[in-house]
């Protein structure tokens, strides 16, 4: 699908063979959404530069992701997308800037891109140039990047509140509770990791674009480029700190888990100890030998049961003095 935006804001949506008729020179941006390959070719000998392929989008060459070729600067960066699924994905997207123009090839559909082709109405001033255009999608990219950290930090507390209560509604978890939330865990370390990884792509690509002369030579360009930068480094400073909760969350979970298990062993053993001795009274009492003294007195077998409950009871009151129940 081919995507066209005129400096005024308005789209226009066409296909390859009215490629050459739609690219006029009002055309400020050109948004390739899984484009064909005719698609590809149709837009490429309309404005007379290649577009790099999918495949070459994959290319984690730092020369091959950012370059300049025939006065055009080629840049890929990848975004996040499907961040509020189970299955976070990063996608590689290619920005160009050619004669005055950005073009763009995606193959998948960013939420950040529809919030910024939903606003170009009310960005005319940044529609005059492909760089300060491009500057104005940078800076929405970062805006929808910073809310999904907020939205993960939000969900990151929920979590907190549900792992660490207080110890009567601890007893009261469901079986494999805290086992199912390192489970939430994985999935916010995932989702954090590649917000991290999508960053890093980002500063890479902004600080390429700032030492062209395209954006060098547009103040209103340069000005944004700037301001993108300064979000993408507190971005990145936000994120290697929600890192650290989900670190911090693991370690806690895990560290419950071994306490809740201990506790289990705990039992365990002290069950084992306190039934010992009676189990050590009846199993004197009975040995089948002939010559024992107690086996013909009437008062015997109630005073082995006491004897066996005096040997329960005794351990018990001794590990409640000592605090270990």
């Amino acid at each position: 699908m081919i995507r066209a935006y005129r400096t005024d804001g308005s789209a226009v949506t066409f296909g390859p063979d009215a490629a050459k008729d739609h690219i006029s020179s009002d055309i400020i941006w050109i948004d390739l959404v899984s484009p064909s390959v005719e698609e590809e070719h149709a837009v490429e000998h309309a404005i007379g530069i290649p577009l790099p392929t999918r495949e070459e989008l994959k290319d984690i060459e730092p020369s091959s992701r950012l370059y300049v070729e025939n006065e055009a600067v080629y840049m890929t960066a990848s975004l996040i997308y499907k961040a509020d699924t189970a299955l976070p994905q990063l996608t590689d997207i290619a920005f160009i800037l050619h004669d005055n123009r950005l073009i763009t090839i995606r193959y998948a559909e960013p939420k950040s891109f529809a919030l910024f082709s939903a606003s170009l109405l009310r960005l005319n001033d940044q529609c005059k140039s492909g760089a300060t255009l491009l500057g104005s999608l940078l800076e929405t990219v970062a805006d929808r990047t910073a809310e999904i950290l907020e939205t993960l930090a939000v969900r990151l507390d929920t979590l907190s509140v549900s792992v660490f209560v207080d110890r009567k509604a601890a007893k009261r978890r469901p079986p494999r509770f805290l086992e199912d939330k390192l489970l939430d865990i994985a999935a916010h370390h995932q989702l954090v990791s590649k917000v991290r990884d999508s960053l890093v792509s980002l500063s890479r690509l902004v600080t390429f674009l700032s030492s062209q002369s395209v954006v060098r030579s547009d103040a209103l360009a340069t000005e944004l480029c700037g301001i993108v930068a300064r979000d993408i480094q507190s971005l990145g400073e936000h994120a290697a700190f929600v890192g650290n909760n989900i670190t911090f969350m693991l370690d806690a979970s895990l560290g419950l888990i071994s306490v809740e298990q201990n506790a289990i062993i705990k039992i365990f053993s002290i069950a084992s100890v306190v039934f010992l001795p009676p189990t050590l009274v009846a199993s004197i009492y009975g040995m089948n030998f002939r010559l024992m003294p107690e086996l013909e007195w009437g008062f015997g077998y109630p005073m082995a049961l006491v004897a066996m409950l005096i040997s329960a009871v005794i351990p018990f009151l001794f590990f409640r003095w000592k605090g270990w129940l």
